[in-house]
């Protein structure tokens, strides 16, 4: 009863701490992708045991054909090669059942001829040997032709009026065999060439070029492969198997764009080429060194340890609207200090400045279990003195490589991170410096100190000093120089790179792309829930025939947990890969792609996706190891009775599972970049009442996991009231301990809360302004067919929404309260309203807005949800004029009949 009167209305947390949140670190390492036997296990449901056997006899019964005996590894290289050649050649037949089994023959080459070995290292090898064989003579070509005709016979009419009701296994065995094939090739060529194999080395970069150049059709192999994710989601094609298809998507994305270390090295060439110095602080080196936070104590604990008999005072159980479900009235909290100084902090309460620091570090960092802790330990204290005075020292390259092999780093008072400052905000100390001493300002002055005291003069040289300017910051400047001149400003040639080729080619249907995976990652959450899918993910699981005894029902059930935490695994990688990429490439495709993500509403998604039980999520384990191919096809094989069933469930030693670690990470990095300097978007986190749903994420010990989560609590402190602060300050010293510093960042005590919804709306119309520009100058085309800017799903919803913008525009009632809405978003602060130049900028700033098409382009009717108010308002649009054709009108009781009458709408599912 005591416990439920302290908690929030808004969300319940769980009071039964983890047993795991004492435990040790997660020595989970963030990596591109998983181990080689990892990724192409995941490829396999384990429902497709059955249809191993029948690659087996496949080729068995090509052998005969060809007279010669079932065993490839007999055969001299030339036979290999010329039966694979026979084997290509077969693949054009006309005979669906013939194509078919030469394309079973090559996924069992593919698949290292495993029935012909005795261990995972030779069918590993047999598998390195043969796709080099393969991809020489042209299968990966082939394939890719053979899933066009599947993509064409899939998407036809007759087949999806069949199967649309009811899809399962049996309705994608072909396509699946096509996609297991270029995934196998995809994902042998990625590791071979990540390991350096000089084997691999010049068919690697032959492969590269191919994924990165148009197929025969014009399109790139990601764009169609993104195209068969639209018409799945749209209901065109069920039956397509989404886990293949993402996985291959990931990889083939993956290799053709480049990982972790390649997105490193293109920024510092980027950055070098506009004269800017290179990335010293690397994101995944830094947190290797750092050790993960304990969890902040919940309301059981705090009662428990405080307050055992006490009786509390109704008056004392108050439920504020932003306070977590930790959280106890201050007046509670008032008399924490008292026993604890009793009981153990007698001896440091004289020494304040530094006994209290050192306290509040030792409740963040565990406490080493190396003997030579305590020596160290003690030399710290001698070294607090220098540490103090200096705390933005940052450990050498050498510290860092040091520490990445063994996390033993000492706990001392120095930051991990050297602060930074922009531009903008020097500029702003330097405004109100001028106005308070001198009292006029210098527009346009960045460097001018007359007149001001030494004080602000030194304050000047150490923001200087921790400047930092973006390669985003000068892609800009450019685009801002180019749009002032556009005669005499000079633009540099479009280079074609990877990431520039994918961009133009997903650019006409980007909005759609974004939905649809949007909508498979939503369908893939363990938070959703099957009443409400609108898509069936499960298609490439569900076997025709349901399981009869418990242990099949068991490993169903593991198969499908699997399945779904290998999507989810997929697709936050493929939109994480893709908004680094474009934002190194040029910033305003990365906020283009990243418009549409939150039009599409990824934010309150990956925040459903949090929330639930995230340590568990992390600890579950839905494989079974036994079942894992090769394993499941290799050797003798166990019956899966009870009792080994149950072992091979927990035969793995690490107690987390690598691909939710890496999925949790992957999303919480997709919603930093969506909101890192979008007060919007900041302003999304706190009415979605995020807070407590990042605070239990906290709980997984795992140092680069927290750090980001922490950012997301750092952008929306100042907006959570002064109770929430008070409550949760070993949560506001973690931040201050883990998270970079931004000079003249008043992140925790901000008081620019009076800003306005409309400041926001005129933030997120200007961004869209630039981006659209920037897009109708660079890629004219691409932009007509994405329909004014890429805001709606087809031509029609992109001219409804012209045809509204200038009806609005037209609109004498509307016109000065839009202007003004948008009046506000170039420039904070100035001449008043009534001013004629106010005006006049005004009014070009509207015209402006209208010239690009933002007023009109609003996200399509079926992702326009309640957060979008957020961004644009309830004021002009809903109340414009639409122009209805002549034929709608002629055929309106047709539609009335059709649409209104005899449709039947969910409204519990809406």
């Amino acid at each position: 009863m005591m416990l439920s009167s302290i908690n929030n209305s808004f969300e319940q947390d769980t009071h039964d701490v983890d047993a795991n949140c004492d435990g040790p670190d997660l020595d989970f390492l963030y990596a591109d992708v998983d181990s080689y036997q990892n990724e192409i296990a995941e490829l396999y449901s384990y429902t497709e045991f059955s249809e191993f056997q029948m690659n087996v006899k496949a080729f068995e019964d090509q052998m005969e054909l060809y007279d010669l005996p079932p065993n490839w590894q007999k055969q001299d290289a030339a036979s290999q090669r010329s039966i694979v050649m026979k084997l290509v050649d077969q693949l054009e037949v006309s005979d669906r059942a013939f194509r078919m089994q030469a394309a079973r023959c090559i996924l069992y080459l593919a698949q290292g001829c495993w029935a012909e070995v005795q261990s995972d290292e030779e069918q590993h090898q047999n598998t390195r040997d043969n796709v080099i064989v393969l991809y020489q003579l042209g299968v990966f070509s082939s394939f890719i032709d053979l899933l066009n005709m599947e993509i064409e016979t899939a998407c036809s009419p007759d087949i999806v009026a069949v199967k649309i009701t009811n899809v399962t296994l049996v309705d994608s065995t072909d396509i699946r065999v096509i996609l297991s094939v270029l995934y196998i090739i995809t994902e042998t060529i990625r590791d071979e060439r990540e390991r350096g194999s000089e084997d691999y080395k010049q068919l690697a970069e032959s492969f590269v070029q191919e994924i990165n150049s148009p197929l025969s059709d014009g399109e790139l192999l990601a764009v169609k492969l993104l195209g068969m994710i639209t018409r799945f989601c749209s209901g065109a094609a069920p039956q397509f198997p989404m886990k293949k298809v993402v996985l291959l998507l990931w990889k083939v994305s993956l290799l053709g764009l480049g990982g972790m270390d390649v997105l490193k090295n293109l920024k510092n060439e980027y950055r070098s080429k506009v004269g800017l110095d290179p990335i010293t602080e690397d994101t995944l080196e830094v947190t290797k060194c750092m050790r993960a936070s304990s969890p902040p104590a919940t309301a059981t604990d705090i009662l428990e340890n405080q307050y055992p008999k006490r009786n509390f005072k109704r008056s004392l159980m108050k439920q504020r609207f932003l306070d977590e479900p930790e959280q106890i009235d201050m007046d509670q909290m008032g008399n924490e200090g008292g026993p604890n100084a009793n009981n153990g902090n007698t001896s440091t309460g004289s020494s304040n400045t530094t006994g209290n620091g050192e306290d509040e570090l030792s409740q963040y960092y565990r406490p080493f279990d190396d003997p030579s802790a305590s020596t160290s330990g003690n030399n710290s204290n001698s070294n607090s003195a220098t540490a103090t005075a200096n705390p933005n020292n940052q450990p050498s390259l050498t510290q860092q490589t040091a520490a990445a092999a063994v996390p033993a780093v000492q706990i001392t008072a120095r930051l991990p991170w050297t602060p930074k400052v922009r531009q903008k905000d020097i500029d702003q100390f330097l405004d109100i410096s001028r106005n308070k001493f001198i009292g006029y300002s210098l527009i346009g002055d960045h460097e001018s100190l007359a007149g001001l005291p030494q004080p602000i003069h030194e304050g000047f040289k150490t923001l200087q000093r921790h400047m930092y300017v973006s390669l985003a910051d000068m892609q800009i400047k450019k685009e801002e120089d180019i749009a002032r001149n556009p005669i005499s400003t000079h633009e540099d040639e479009i280079k074609l790179t990877p990431a520039e080729i994918l961009y133009q080619a997903i650019l006409p249907n980007l909005p759609q792309y974004m939905i649809a995976l949007l909508k498979v990652l939503l369908a893939a959450s363990p938070t959703s829930k099957s009443k409400t899918e609108s898509i069936n993910i499960m298609a490439d699981v569900l076997p025709k025939k349901m399981p009869l005894t418990a242990t099949q029902s068991t490993k169903l059930t593991v198969d499908m947990g699997r399945h779904k935490e290998i999507i989810v695994k997929a697709v936050s990688a493929i939109i994480l890969l893709y908004l680094k990429h474009f934002k190194i490439n040029h910033v305003y495709q990365f906020e283009f792609m990243s418009q549409h993500l939150v039009f599409a509403n990824c934010i309150p998604l990956v925040l459903k996706f949090f929330n639930q039980t995230i340590t568990e999520y992390v600890n579950t384990k839905n494989s079974i190891p036994l079942l894992d191919f090769p394993s499941c096809v290799i050797g003798e094989q166990p019956d899966l009775s009870g009792d080994s069933f149950v072992y091979g469930g927990e035969m793995s030693d690490k107690p987390y599972s690598w691909r939710n670690v890496f999925s949790c990470i992957n999303l919480l990095r997709i919603l930093n970049k969506l909101i890192k300097w979008k007060h919007s978007r900041v302003m999304m986190l706190v009415v979605f009442k995020s807070a407590p749903i990042l605070k239990k994420t906290l709980k997984v010990r795992h140092a680069m996991m927290q750090l980001y989560v922490l950012k997301l609590l750092k952008m929306q402190t100042k907006y959570l009231g002064r109770q929430w602060r008070k409550s949760n300050m070993k949560t506001l010293s973690a931040i201050y301990s883990k998270v970079r510093h931004r000079l003249n960042d008043d992140w925790a005590y901000g008081n620019d809360l009076e800003s306005r919804p409309w400041d926001f709306q005129a933030e997120e119309c200007t961004l869209r302004a630039c981006v659209d520009r920037f897009n109708l100058r660079r890629y004219p085309e691409a932009t007509q067919k994405c329909g004014a800017g890429g805001a709606g799903n087809n031509g029609t919803a992109a001219q409804n929404a012209e045809n509204a913008q200038q009806s609005n525009m037209h609109a004498g009632g509307n016109g000065d309260r839009d202007t003004n809405g948008y009046g506000n978003g170039g420039s904070s602060g100035g001449a008043t309203a009534g001013s004629g130049q106010q005006q006049q900028q005004q009014q070009q700033q509207q015209q402006q807005l209208h010239d690009y098409g933002v007023e009109g382009g609003f996200p399509s009717d079926e992702i326009l949800t309640h957060s979008d108010f957020a961004f644009f308002g309830h004021s002009g649009w809903w109340d414009r004029k639409v122009e209805l054709t002549d034929y709608f009108k002629a055929n309106y009781a047709v539609w009335l009949e059709e649409e209104v009458y005899n449709s039947q709408t969910d409204w519990d599912a809406l």
